[in-house]
């Protein structure tokens, strides 16, 4: 009898052991030859419901046995828990059959490590702060508030006196929304705080001042007992890292400032000379004035991350975010005139009177005079391998598949014709570049002062409009700066999101804009640095902060869910109903502009690495072209993402170089001063002094 009531005791415990296993079946799926959209989908048996998933795909929620959204021939790990605390990990992947999917799925990883590099955060890998964001309080907001609303919310009676503690659910307000009584619920457990007396106002649409002010729809707080590490839906802690690509270009930037004596303020007043055309010379060695070139090189960095960027920057970093974008931007003067500078002293001229310039001439020669003739080699051939790769593209494939998505959102016959449109922005693109650099020149000439008129135009109309604004507008961005929510990543985090955004657009210190200027018609190197120093005062202190204010003046900037280009035209659109479409026209010339200053960029790096000849050249205008239509056709995904950190990494060897080559610029920029002042340089009047002289 013991030994029968000791082997149904075993058969018993093998049984309930087996019962607490999970069990995990799992569907995966590739609904279409779209890239990311494949989806894992779970069924598990077995352990102690209710189950918990934890996905490495950061956007799904620990209560969601289905994961979307994913990247095809990317594999994906989850561990399932059961209510007891029993765990099991699995690890899946959804195949690529499209090519498409092959190329983003074999990419995907390579963006992943050059990302692991690019924005690798220095400061908190040797402990100096922690990057997780923690919140101490929770605000509790009017219910039923939206960004857009029209309403009228007023505190009628409080349910729980200050200072005291609540538990998450508990009642602690009376709302009246135009009219008709809400109850507000605690959304945390801790202290009550309130921000109103009873019967003031929460939040009036018709008040401005309400509008504009970052949270203006909080009537109270709930301060935590201990800070709260604040989480991405799969449960992993939030970030906000400080990029060392970011530290890379704006203390370089910083230090080019200091060292040429604040050369972005007392150079500003003699560039805009410059850039009018006050000092130029005809007879010149050079291709192009100097107004040519200061277009080129603006329309390649004027675009889709003036609209677009802006408004990731606003919706992550909050109005604060603008002024430390300025700054960035105020900064990045510097480090263009520095590039510029020796992108036209260390230039290749042949007997065509066709220019060979940018950093490969001068990290090349530049560093061999300094007897680094190694060094000088190995980084111009990798700047010029990164600026191809940058050129086909950040420069090309993303313009063309940008500019025809923002398109066929506003104009619906274009939907499903990629591949046409590819064809129509090749033949276009193909008509400018073909005539080399003087043809760009006169084109990108017209097209960017048009383009930007019309944006900047449209800007101060809705700022005008929402002028009364101006006031909270500013202190928005003056208390976002200094004061932000833990919410926006405390100042840290709103300071390096300006910092991203403006390095990101103006591409101070990545080296692009000194093959452009290279081409200008001049006899004194330090002469284009001047003009090359109203770039990022264009890009990124005009051009960036119109956007920025447009978004806040109209309370943009509070809306949650909408990101992106779509935001910007919301904005537009709140004051002047029909400005999207203009918007979506301007944002094609912005992306077209940018694709015809590339081509030239990506082609004086060809011609570097394979040889000067104008079959050389035909070859990679073509390969070029190619590119228009395949971005415009098809979305590669990690390829362009790819392609745009190509740009940023630019910035690694050019940056070096200008470290050494500093002293010389500076050298050359006391020279042209004194012979500014001694009025020894051309001048348009013909009345300068060496003339006078003779």
């Amino acid at each position: 009898m013991r030994k029968y009531l000791l082997s149904m005791f075993f058969l018993f415990s093998i049984f309930g052991l087996s019962a607490q296993e999970l069990d995990v079946k799992a569907k995966v799926g590739n609904p279409s030859k779209v890239i990311n959209n494949g989806f894992i989908e779970l069924d598990v048996t077995g352990g102690t419901p209710p189950y918990q998933y934890k996905w490495s795909n950061q956007g799904t929620n620990l209560e969601s046995n289905r994961t979307e959204g994913l990247t095809e021939g990317i594999p994906y790990t989850v561990v399932v828990s059961d209510s007891k605390g029993n765990s099991v990990e699995k690890e899946y992947q959804v195949d690529a059959e499209a090519i498409t999917e092959h190329f983003n799925g074999t990419f995907a990883p390579i963006v992943a490590s050059m990302g692991s590099v690019l924005f690798w955060d220095p400061f908190s890998a040797i402990g100096i702060y922690d990057p997780v964001v923690y919140a101490d309080l929770k605000r509790v907001a009017a219910p039923e508030w939206d960004a857009q609303e029209t309403s009228r919310f007023i505190l009628k009676e409080w349910k729980v006196g200050d200072g005291e503690h609540v538990n998450n659910g508990d009642p602690i307000a009376t709302v009246s929304k135009n009219g008709q009584d809400i109850t507000a619920y605690a959304n945390a457990d801790g202290k009550l705080e309130h921000f109103l007396e009873e019967g003031e106002v929460i939040y009036n649409s018709e008040n401005k001042q309400h509008v504009i002010e970052q949270g203006a729809q909080y009537f109270a707080s709930i301060e935590y007992d201990e800070p709260i590490a604040l989480l991405h839906p799969n449960g992993d802690p939030q970030q906000k890292n400080i990029p060392f690509i970011v530290v890379w270009l704006v203390l370089g930037a910083l230090f080019f400032t200091i060292r040429l004596g604040f050369i972005n303020i007392r150079g500003f007043r003699h560039s805009l000379q410059l850039a009018k055309g006050k000092y130029d010379d005809p007879n010149a060695p050079g291709q192009v004035t100097h107004f040519q070139a200061l277009a080129t090189a603006v329309s390649g960095t004027v675009g889709l991350g003036n609209i677009a960027g802006v408004a990731v920057a606003i919706s992550l970093g909050g109005a604060g975010a603008t002024m430390w974008m300025i700054l960035a931007g105020l900064l990045g003067m510097s480090s263009k005139f520095v590039e510029c500078t020796l992108g036209v002293k260390y230039r290749f001229i042949n007997s065509e009177g066709r220019v060979f310039g940018g950093p490969m001439n001068y990290l090349r020669y530049g560093l061999e005079k300094r007897n680094k003739r190694g060094l000088g080699k190995f980084l111009a051939a990798f700047f010029a391998i990164l600026a191809i790769g940058a050129s086909f593209g950040g420069g090309n494939m993303f313009q063309a598949n940008q500019s025809f998505s923002i398109l066929a959102g506003e104009f619906p016959m274009l939907i499903g014709n990629g591949f046409w449109f590819g064809i129509v922005v090749a033949l276009l693109v193909g008509v400018v570049i073909i005539g080399g650099i003087s043809s760009i020149a006169k084109v990108t000439g017209k097209i960017v002062p048009i383009m930007a008129a019309v944006y900047v135009l449209g800007a101060l109309i809705v700022i005008g409009v929402n002028i009364e604004n101006i006031g909270p507008a500013f202190t928005a961005i003056w208390d976002g700066a200094f004061s932000p929510s833990a919410l926006k990543g405390g100042i840290i985090g709103v300071l390096i999101v300006g910092f991203q955004r403006a390095a990101f657009s103006n591409e101070a210190g990545v080296g692009s804009a000194a093959i452009a200027h290279s081409a200008a018609k001049t006899n004194h190197p330090p002469s284009e640095g001047f003009v090359a120093l109203l770039e990022p005062f264009i890009d990124t202190v005009v051009v960036c902060t119109l956007t920025a204010l447009v978004l806040i003046f109209t309370g943009m900037h509070e809306v949650e869910g909408v990101g992106g280009v779509e935001l910007t035209s919301s904005a537009f659109g709140s004051v002047i109903s029909w400005f999207p479409y203009v918007l979506a026209t301007a944002v094609f010339l912005f992306a077209f502009s940018t694709m015809i200053s590339w081509s030239y960029y990506g082609m004086r790096a060809w011609t570097y690495l394979f040889g000067k000849s104008k079959k050389n050249e035909i070859a990679y205008k073509i390969l070029f072209l190619v590119f228009v239509v395949v971005g415009a056709s098809v979305s590669l995904g990690a390829v362009l993402d790819f392609s745009d950190m190509m740009i940023l990494a630019m910035s690694f060897p050019n940056i070096i170089g200008l470290y050494f080559m500093i002293g010389e610029v500076s050298n050359d920029l006391k020279e042209y001063t004194h012979r500014l002042k001694a009025g020894e340089l051309f001048h348009k009047t013909g009345k300068n002094k060496a003339e006078a002289t003779s």
